[in-house]
């Protein structure tokens, strides 16, 4: 069948000749897709610029919604969301700035881990389930902040419910 090519950013493939790559490098699908990729690993000091650059989204503003999305000449940010691009900068300015304080930081949160991995093996030690179930629930299953920009994250990576999960009887298989 010959070779094929296959663009990572466009997830298509197509017959491996100089003319249909050519023609599919050039193509607007394939800088639009280009373009968000690289979009996603933009700095948030360069987001913050060009947005607020940018004037606001009368459309966004009106309906919620916009049909040029990420490729919209104006800015789909709401003040929140410019505050809190503004908190990052921040916080990222000081970690460069006083690493010792970052590091200082990251220790605590291994201590306080340390701390509550050290209940746990201890509850689990006095062989108690109600008391492994308390201790869990009491440290509370926090979310990555990375995790809460995507909207859809499988079971396997969701915290687990507050009360903890019901017991299911055991059912036979086959």
């Amino acid at each position: 069948m010959g070779k094929r090519y296959l663009c990572d950013y466009c997830d298509r493939s197509f017959q491996d000749n100089m003319h249909n790559r050519k023609k599919h490098l050039n193509g607007v699908q394939h800088h639009r897709a280009k373009k968000a990729w690289f979009d996603l690993f933009r700095d948030a000091a360069l987001i913050l610029a060009d947005e607020q650059a940018k004037k606001p989204c009368r459309k966004f503003l009106q309906t919620g919604q916009c049909v040029f999305g990420m490729n919209c000449r104006f800015s789909h940010l709401t003040e929140e969301d410019m505050e809190r691009l503004k908190e990052q900068i921040e916080e990222e300015r000081r970690a460069r700035e006083d690493p010792r304080e970052a590091r200082e930081s990251a220790e605590r949160s291994i201590e306080d881990w340390l701390a509550r991995r050290e209940k746990r093996s201890e509850a689990t030690d006095s062989s108690s389930i109600l008391q492994v179930e308390g201790a869990e629930s009491s440290f509370g299953s926090e979310l990555p902040a990375q995790f809460m920009a995507f909207p859809d994250l499988p079971a396997s990576l969701l915290p687990p419910p507050p009360g903890g999960w019901k017991d299911i009887p055991v059912t036979e298989w086959g």
